[in-house]
């Protein structure tokens, strides 16, 4: 069971993967400025209590957490203080974020960090090769208990094998959704898949995307079926 946090919402657009950004999307939609970082009214949401003392999260719930922005932004550094105080209250959650940001990591990282707080998984994307050689070294060194690499959107064929190791407890793969979405090609995506297998990493293709390129033929998937088309291909690999 997962519960969605978002203590803050907005970001900047920061690399070729941020070119069609499905927050951004939503956000023209209703008409929000989505560059303006603000912070949101369920900021506290982890402590939050009932009024009989429970938390309305209950023990045991993985948290995805600051999913309609980015939870290094630089407009969010002091609010993070009070974030990362909440995440270590609520040792008994387990918080995933994504991020684009890695290099931000360090700043305003709290006292007793450490090696990592068991209960938080900061995964990195990487959308190309240029990120990917730029994001990953940082990431491989960065003091973090659960690492996962996330190819989403794929954008090209990416060779991950030089930073292939046991610090990875999966990679994940996906194409781009939305009306201008970019090619996400089947080749790019086994490639990894295969990478993974041959060292024994968990592998999941999460998505398709609007525009998936498989035998030389280029096929237009409508948003719905983006998810279980991936899964249909049966290339998932778990340990």
């Amino acid at each position: 069971m997962t519960n969605g946090w978002n203590p803050w919402h907005g970001c900047h657009k920061l690399s070729e993967g941020c070119q069609n950004c499905y927050v951004y999307r939503g956000d023209a939609k209703r008409g929000i400025d989505s560059t303006l970082v603000t912070q949101t009214k369920s900021f506290n949401l982890p402590i939050q209590k009932k009024r009989n003392g429970e938390y309305k999260i209950t023990s045991g719930i993985e948290v995805a957490t600051c999913f309609t922005s980015d939870f290094f932004v630089e407009d969010a550094d002091e609010w993070r203080i009070e974030a990362w105080r909440m995440i270590r209250e609520r040792y008994d959650l387990d918080f995933f974020m994504i991020t684009k940001r890695i290099d931000r990591f360090f700043v305003n990282l709290p006292e007793d960090w450490g090696n990592g707080y068991e209960n938080v998984t900061i995964c990195c994307t990487v959308e190309n090769q240029d990120r990917a050689d730029y994001r990953l070294p940082l990431y491989q060194l960065a003091p973090i208990k659960h690492k996962i690499i996330i190819c989403e959107p794929i954008l090209e064929e990416i060779d991950l094998q030089p930073y292939i190791g046991p610090w990875i407890e999966e990679i994940i793969v996906g194409g781009e959704s939305g009306n201008n979405a970019r090619v996400c090609n089947y080749d790019w995506v086994l490639k990894i898949r295969n990478l993974c297998v041959e060292n024994n990493i968990p592998f999941g293709f999460k998505q398709t995307g609007a525009r998936f390129m498989k035998d030389n033929h280029l096929y237009y998937i409508r948003r719905q079926f983006q998810h279980s088309q991936a899964r249909k291909a049966g290339i998932n690999y778990k340990l």
